[in-house]
């Protein structure tokens, strides 16, 4: 059974940081393509970042580079999602997604497997 678990969300003011976990069981982790994703209160979703480890592709959403660093660790298959120089506009339900083709996950958004949401919320 695949499983995405996310986690570390929270409450943080604006200028914090905030660092998620994705821990993925179920799949070939070094295979696959996993990617954080988010959506805000009356918005639609968007992709934050997608990685593969066992090719080295990382990819970000070009408002999220700078501030958002995404990396993995293979050993506890797991995904982190370091947040930094936070803003309200950041408030959102973070999802981890997981695909073993990059097009399905990151070009159409329409990953193989969803994990629950972390809601992370930035006041001002």
């Amino acid at each position: 059974e695949v499983q995405l678990q996310a986690s570390g969300g929270g409450l943080v003011q604006a200028g914090g940081s905030l660092r998620l976990s994705c821990a993925a069981s179920g799949f070939a982790f070094d295979d696959y393509y996993i990617g954080w994703f988010r959506q805000a209160p009356g918005k639609e979703r968007e992709g934050v970042s997608c990685i593969r480890s066992s090719g080295n592709n990382l990819y970000y959403a070009d408002s999220m580079k700078g501030r958002f660093t995404m990396s993995s660790d293979n050993a506890k298959n797991t995904v982190y999602l370091q947040m930094n120089s936070l803003k309200p506009e950041d408030t959102a339900v973070y999802y981890c997604a997981a695909d073993s083709a990059f097009w399905r996950l990151w070009v159409l958004s329409r990953p193989a497997y969803w994990g629950q949401g972390t809601l992370v919320t930035v006041s001002s």
